[in-house]
């Protein structure tokens, strides 16, 4: 259930930062396309992987005391290519990633078995 409520943290976070764009952009005259395109493909494509490769996590991970580490060792990060790699496997297999969850005794998602990673809760 904490995955599913930092998935939906995440989008409202998606939203907000699609928003403040918007705000910037079209407060000047003419903005190029490729611009445009630009930021909303950053946005949608490199949030979630380098949040996690940064910090171990997305906002909405953090906010619900959850990290993303590596399952050999879970003091680390995984690395930026891996979390494109995890992200864009949880974007293609969609809801049915998340529902692998409970069928792994590991409580792993389809997207950590491909990448090797887990996601543990915090320590406080």
């Amino acid at each position: 259930m904490d995955r599913i409520k930092a998935a939906v943290s995440d989008m409202i976070v998606l939203v907000i930062l699609i928003f403040l764009v918007t705000s910037i952009f079209s407060s000047y005259e003419s903005v190029p396309t490729e611009a445009r395109i630009g930021a909303f493909v950053g946005i949608f494509f490199l949030y979630e992987p380098l949040m996690i490769s940064l910090f171990g996590g997305t906002i909405g991970h953090f906010a619900n005391g959850l990290r993303v580490k590596r399952s050999n060792s879970i003091t680390r990060n995984i690395i930026f290519p891996w979390a494109v790699v995890r992200y864009a496997a949880k974007m293609f297999l969609g809801i049915i990633s998340l529902f692998s969850i409970s069928a792994n005794a590991e409580g792993k998602a389809i997207h950590d078995i491909i990448v090797n990673s887990v996601v543990i809760k915090a320590r406080k």
